[in-house]
């Protein structure tokens, strides 16, 4: 096995590969990548067992055809470390993988290509097609409210739904819910949900340009693949059932404050510096044109600001964790926000006044 390539057209492809392996594995060749050179082509392939992503680069010349695995941090460093213009010779001696650039010589311990895992397939239950940007808006838009590592698992990760040629994403962490919807091309009537696991979802957004290139998703028993360019993904789905997010989202909320957007989250950015650091708490009081914002601290420290709002109705004093405010006031693109209340314990629904599509529930906290 052996093969040229210049750093430039290796760096990029080895980056997002190489992201998907954990640092701490159990199975010695899962810290490593498999490359895989045939003709003018060369494949590298990272996995978790979760999660594998196959990345593909056009060689300037035909190799010398093999495959082998090598350690995918000590790579990616050794290739991060050549200068830019940098011609890199890679040759397998032994059980040694010979890394050549100018006059830097590097030698990698391997493992067999035969020790690399694959990730099962299974049988295909529907096929989407979208622009990359889709799917990354949706991504953005939502993943933030993932749970990180509750008890709940299926909470860690995100729901894709797809209905009446719609798809919808949906996340939450139990105490709030991002959900987003963009049009896609598929089967007609197609109805079907899937949850893909916290890691899979961070990998593919790595993975997608903001661009109008196509993008193709296949979904299987259990698992989701990804065709984007030179790179194919592939995660494992969660096997559980999603909480009914539809019944989450509060209707009916007769209080609605319409605010500019940026001044609501400089305002809450401030009075956030005096609020608990455990709890997070601020608490916001609503009256006739006007919201205030309230803080305060186990030091018996405090913060308030006022700032005007579009509101007419009743007075109502709520709390909130401010965090959860920030984290959606950030991914709003809308320059007013709107906020429904109900009352002191119902959440709050928040939606960009312009912005059709995503919607957000904050769940209140007792003050």
């Amino acid at each position: 096995m052996k093969f040229v390539i210049s750093r430039e057209a290796l760096i990029k492809p080895l980056q997002l590969v190489a992201g998907v392996v954990e640092r701490r594995q159990t199975l010695p060749v899962l810290s490593n990548i498999l490359l895989v050179a045939e003709d003018d082509q060369l494949s590298m392939t990272g996995t978790d067992l979760e999660v594998e992503l196959v990345g593909r680069v056009t060689l300037d010349e035909p190799a010398e055809s093999g495959s082998v695995t090598v350690p995918a941090r000590k790579l990616m460093d050794i290739c991060k470390s050549l200068p830019e213009a940098a011609r890199i010779e890679m040759s397998l001696s032994g059980q040694k993988m010979k890394i050549t650039a100018g006059r830097s010589h590097f030698s990698l311990s391997t493992l067999p290509a035969a020790e690399f895992p694959n990730v099962e397939d299974s049988p295909e239950t529907m096929e989407l097609a979208m622009v990359q940007h889709q799917l990354r808006t949706l991504i953005d838009k939502t993943g933030f409210s993932m749970a990180q590592q509750d008890v709940r698992y299926y909470l860690n990760g995100m729901l894709l739904e797809v209905s009446d040629n719609q798809l919808r994403s949906v996340s939450t962490d139990g105490h709030r819910l991002a959900t987003s919807v963009t049009e896609v091309s598929g089967p007609e009537g197609l109805e079907h949900q899937i949850i893909v696991p916290r890691k899979g979802i961070l990998e593919l957004a790595r993975l997608l340009q903001n661009g109008e290139a196509e993008l193709r998703l296949v979904v299987g028993a259990n698992h989701i693949r990804a065709h984007v360019g030179d790179f194919t993904f592939t995660s494992k789905l969660v096997d559980g059932k999603f909480p009914d997010y539809q019944r989450v989202i509060p209707r009916g909320g007769n209080k609605i404050i319409l605010a500019d957007r940026t001044e609501l989250r400089q305002v809450l950015s401030r009075i956030a510096i005096l609020s608990n650091e455990k709890y997070r708490g601020v608490r916001l009081s609503l009256s006739d044109g006007y919201l205030q914002v309230m803080a305060n601290n186990p030091e018996q420290e405090e913060a308030e600001e006022t700032l005007a709002v579009d509101y007419t109705g009743d007075s109502l004093e709520i709390g909130f964790n401010v965090n959860y405010l920030l984290d959606v006031l950030s991914i709003l693109n809308s320059d007013v926000v709107r906020l429904t209340l109900a009352d002191s314990n119902s959440s709050a629904l928040v939606e960009g006044f312009d912005e059709a599509g995503s919607l957000y529930v904050v769940m209140p906290m007792r003050m």
